[in-house]
């Protein structure tokens, strides 16, 4: 495991409290601040919940992100599950297959930046998701310096 990674599996809600905790930790460290960290916590947990409601095990995914001068957090939540049959049907708000709301993606991907998912019925859900710091956020001293490196 590379040493700017951290994975959390996922096999019960208390493993939700811990990816989010995590995933808080690792934003706070990158410079994010306020609400943004409660929005990156969120997220998480909404992804990290459907992992274990529908696929039962899985694992959250978390590390520092780059994109040319931007920063930020990149959340991978991955799963070996039933997959999703119909994407697009699970990415509109209120569509639920279990007992939810139906809020949990679309919820995900309207609090974070970028949003991705890849899932095929019988193999599986892959969903990527980052939150960039806004430009003009302080970033630690140790995040400027790594940033370099690139």
């Amino acid at each position: 495991m590379p040493a700017n990674e951290t994975r959390v599996p996922i096999l019960s809600e208390a493993d939700i409290v811990t990816a989010r905790q995590k995933g808080r930790s690792l934003a706070k460290e990158l410079g994010f601040e306020g609400a943004d960290l409660t929005l990156i916590a969120a997220a998480i947990s909404e992804v990290s919940r459907n992992i274990v409601e529908y696929a039962r095990s899985g694992e959250i995914v978390l590390t520092k992100a780059t994109n040319g001068s931007g920063h930020g957090l990149c959340v991978v939540a991955r799963d070996e599950g039933p997959g999703i049959p119909d994407v697009a049907q699970a990415m509109q708000y209120g569509y639920s297959t279990g007992k939810g709301l139906g809020v949990g993606l679309p919820g995900a991907k309207w609090l974070m930046d970028d949003f991705d998912i890849v899932s095929k019925a019988g193999f599986g859900t892959t969903i990527t998701m980052k939150k960039w710091l806004p430009e003009n956020a302080k970033q630690p001293a140790h995040v400027r310096t790594v940033a370099r490196r690139f």
